[in-house]
Formats: structure tokens, sequence, C-alpha cells
């Protein structure tokens, strides 16, 4: 599949999701154009001003009125909640982890007074940035998600767990533990030892893909509201198109989770 035809299709599942949405008298585009290229450009990767010029040269004929490269990024940012309806469903069970994304080079740290993210440690090595918590379900989409500096707990993500205590348990490693007595583990949180419940290892597949085809590991942002539309459309990226030809398993029940097809 060509990139045009592949852009063509990808609108069409966009706009088919957003039926709702009502387009601005004054915007430029319609919402279904904009989240199209949100998604285009998590798969992209590289630097937003190369990304645009991409998509000068090789789209223009399906993005006529493109905005400048600025106004564009702008509009990211102010229609982040449009990622949410992709978002999937919870589950019986599910699954939460911590991703760290570097943001910049640790011996850069404290250079910039416009730095965000923090020092922290990420798969046993430090890095400065941020960090991503997916809550995802038995099938390995992602139904929530929530971020923070790469300087915190990962038990400061608890709301996110008690947010769907009446829906799924939560399966998560010792990281997310508290030792507080009063306000600790929420009651559908269910810490997991090294080796038990191989179910968990659905959330490191879901890393994967969003590392390698998502570029998630190394992003450049330097504005918290622009880090937080790019993850949250980067998230509706992929439950998307894991889900371009429906949900496959094994002979054993495992979902079959791939979108390296859709590299660019």
């Amino acid at each position: 599949m060509s990139t045009l035809d592949f852009t063509v299709e990808l609108f069409c599942r966009v706009d088919d999701a957003m039926p709702d949405v009502a387009k601005h008298p004054q915007a430029k585009l319609w919402p279904s154009e904009l989240v199209t290229i949100a998604i285009l450009r998590c798969l992209k990767g590289g630097s937003e001003r190369g990304f645009y010029r991409w998509l000068v040269a090789n789209l223009s004929d399906l993005f006529p009125r493109l905005p400048d490269r600025t106004r564009l990024l702008r509009l990211l940012a102010t229609h982040q909640e449009w990622a949410q309806r992709f978002l999937a469903e919870p589950t019986f069970f599910g699954i939460v982890d911590s991703f760290g994304i570097e943001l910049i080079h640790p011996k850069r740290e404290g250079r910039s007074g416009k730095q965000i993210g923090k020092k922290g440690k990420s798969n046993h090595r430090w890095i400065v940035g941020a960090k991503l918590c997916p809550l995802v379900n038995q099938y390995g989409l992602i139904v929530d998600w929530d971020y923070d500096s790469a300087n915190v707990h990962d038990n400061s993500f608890r709301p996110l767990i008690e947010e769907y205590k009446e829906q799924s348990f939560i399966l998560a490693d010792s990281g997310f533990h508290s030792a507080q007595k009063r306000g600790g583990d929420p009651q559908n949180l269910r810490i997991c030892k090294r080796g038990e419940k191989n179910e968990r290892m659905i959330v490191e597949t879901v890393f994967s893909l969003m590392k390698r085809t998502l570029h998630l590991k190394h992003l450049g942002h330097r504005a918290w509201n622009y880090l937080e539309a790019r993850l949250g459309f980067l998230i509706a990226a992929y439950n998307l198109l894991v889900q371009w030809q429906g949900l496959q398993t094994d002979d054993n029940g495992r979902t079959k989770l791939t979108i390296a097809q859709f590299t660019i």
C-alpha cells in the first residue's frame, strides 16, 4: 500500500470515529484531517520541521489548505482531546507499567531554563525526560494513560488504577506497590513477583511496538502541552493501527499485535 493510499484509508477510519465533531467556520482543516495528520506525525517521527517538509512534499494534494507549521502544531495541542475517542474499553483484567521517554541527553540537563522533565531511571539507566504509564486491557489495547516527569515513582500513578476499581483488576510489578498502610495500594491492584502472571508481558509488546514504529523512546518536545498532545495522538495511532485488520489470536488465545507494516 502506497503512502497516498494508506493516508486516504486512514482518514476514512478516523472520520468514522468522529461523526459528531463539527468543523469551525474559520478552520482550514476538518477535524478528521487534523487527527490524520497527527497520526502520520507519530508514524513519521523525526523533527517537526522535517515532518512538515515531508507532509508538504508528499501529501499536499490531500491537504491543499494546510496551515503554517507553527499554526498546525498549535492546533494539535489545542485539540488533543480528540485522541480520547480512540481509547479502548476496559476488560476483566488489565496491565499497567511505565515507560521512560528521553527528551534530552543527561549531559544537557539544566542548560536551558525551558527544560521540561527531570532525571530518573528507566530500564536501569539514567534519562532526562518523562514517564508514560498506559493501562492496557487483556487484548493489548490501551484503555487509559497518564504521564509525569521521569523522576516520579511508579506508585504515583495509583489514581489511574483506582479509576477502574469497579471494572478491572490490574496487574503490575512491585514498582507500583506502596508501603504506606493508609492510602496504600488500590483494592483492584495485584502486585506480581518476577516470573508471575505472564499475561503482564503484553504491555512489553505494546512498548516495543510504540518504540520502534511510533518513535516513542526519543521525543524532542520543550513544552508539556505539546508533549501531552503527542502522547495522546501516539496512543490513538497505536489503538487504531493495531486493529487495522481486526484483532487476531493464536492457538493459545494470545493476541497477535503488529503495526510494523505501517512504517513510513
